[in-house]
């Protein structure tokens, strides 16, 4: 299924984008795609509920929001590629790199991206989002994926001169209002077989910055879920976003920095589309 949640910010409504590429609306079937319904049983319940149901077909031009809600932890990985470590000049990592951006930087994947008062370096990652389904603590790798209750397109947008030049770790420069977008839809695992299989891009104004695999992964998604499990629980809701391929402003020769004005496209394969424009914020 493809799962996503649709109206302004604070009231989106849960929906589904059907066989049809219309987007059919679940609020008479669950009450959000959040928590308890992002189980492996809950979610195989709602295909079935769904399967013959007269849903109401919600307007094309309703403003689609985060694909999921009450988010606990926005959990991120550096460096996980390795050609853009090789495109940072950076070693590979021993074991992965975690910061956590802050739940108030998630908006919709079509909104407005405000540049923050003082940026100077603002960049783009497109990156492949993992959503945990049911709580996870000191997982194998082998156990991990069947905690996963789907996959999503995440832009992990930076401010590197924050990030990276007033000390201290990277959560400030990840952390602004509308510094991560996810969405549009929330594709459960038994969509995507294989996560380390999918071609992801970003472009900026038209012009193709980003263009990579999830294949050229350091760790892949098992075992981050697993890694990540040792330090905390992972509960439903919390996301993952796991690193993003070569491309980025900072890695252009010179570096390539969005100011106002300017439009970022950006997807992976199976996971749809993402559309930003940004402002001054």
């Amino acid at each position: 299924m493809k799962l996503l949640r649709v109206g302004e910010p604070g009231q989106e409504c849960p929906a589904l984008l059907d066989n049809q590429g219309q987007l059919r609306d679940l609020s008479s079937l669950i009450p959000d795609i959040a928590g308890p319904v992002l189980s492996d049983a809950a979610l195989a319940d709602l295909a079935a509920r769904v399967q013959g149901a007269d849903l109401p077909v919600v307007d094309p031009a309703t403003r689609i929001g985060p694909c999921v809600g009450n988010v606990g932890k926005f959990v991120c990985v550096g460096l996980n590629f390795s050609d853009h470590a090789a495109e940072a000049g950076a070693p590979i990592p021993s074991e992965p790199i975690l910061f956590m951006k802050a739940t108030s930087a998630i908006c919709g994947p079509n909104d407005t991206v405000l540049i923050p008062r003082g940026a100077t370096k603002t960049d783009w990652e497109v990156e492949l989002g993992v959503i945990i389904g049911t709580e996870a603590r000191y997982l194998s790798e082998a156990e991990a994926l069947d905690h996963v209750a789907g996959y999503c397109v995440v832009n992990d947008l930076s401010e590197r001169a924050f990030q990276m030049e007033r000390e201290g770790q990277w959560v400030k420069g990840k952390s602004a209002d509308t510094f991560g977008p996810i969405g549009p839809w929330l594709v459960t695992r038994d969509e995507i077989p294989d996560p380390q299989a999918l071609h992801m891009w970003l472009d900026v104004d038209g012009q193709r910055r980003q263009d990579g695999s999830s294949g050229t992964m350091i760790f892949g998604v098992a075992h981050l879920v697993a890694y990540i499990s040792q330090f905390m629980s992972l509960q439903p809701g919390d996301v993952i976003a796991t690193g993003t391929p070569p491309g980025v402003g900072m890695g252009q020769k010179p570096p390539v920095f969005l100011k106002p004005g300017q439009t970022m496209r950006l997807g992976i394969a199976g996971l749809g589309e993402q559309r930003q424009i940004t402002a001054q914020g």
